[in-house]
């Protein structure tokens, strides 16, 4: 995620990359840079494995695909070439399976965390309730 994220920042600024150019508008840099930028910080949140980082992970990537679908829906990101509609699909499918996939792992944790008990491995809030101890 950091690289896409990178890349999409350089290419917002420099509004080319293999074939895929975007709008040399204003507007259009921003808004690529800050895709770029949320991109960045959600793969750094990620490394944390906190449930706080990777909830904000998933929001920005979130953001992420509203951005570009705001981006074509402005037509702020030209769909006039072949690279230009496989680059702005793939890349929308990309950060929403890494959101999808990051929403997972945390439910995960999360549904564990709540379900392990301390030292004894009860869940929760559970008591022996009469079983013996080995």
């Amino acid at each position: 995620m950091i690289l896409f994220g990178i890349i999409e920042v350089a290419t917002g600024f420099s509004h080319d990359f293999v074939g895929i150019s975007t709008s040399t508008s204003l507007a259009s840099t921003i808004i690529d840079a800050t895709i770029g930028a949320f991109y960045t910080a959600a793969g750094l949140l990620t490394f944390t494995m906190k449930r706080w980082a990777v909830l904000c992970a998933i929001a920005l990537l979130i953001a992420d695909v509203i951005g570009r679908l705001g981006l074509v829906a402005t037509g702020l990101f030209p769909l006039d070439s072949t690279e230009n509609i496989t680059g702005i699909v793939g890349g929308t499918c990309i950060a929403a399976i890494f959101a999808v996939y990051l929403l997972r792992r945390v439910s995960s944790l999360f549904s564990r965390e709540l379900t392990a008990g301390g030292k004894g491995g009860e869940p929760k809030g559970q008591k022996n309730l009469g079983r013996r101890q080995p």
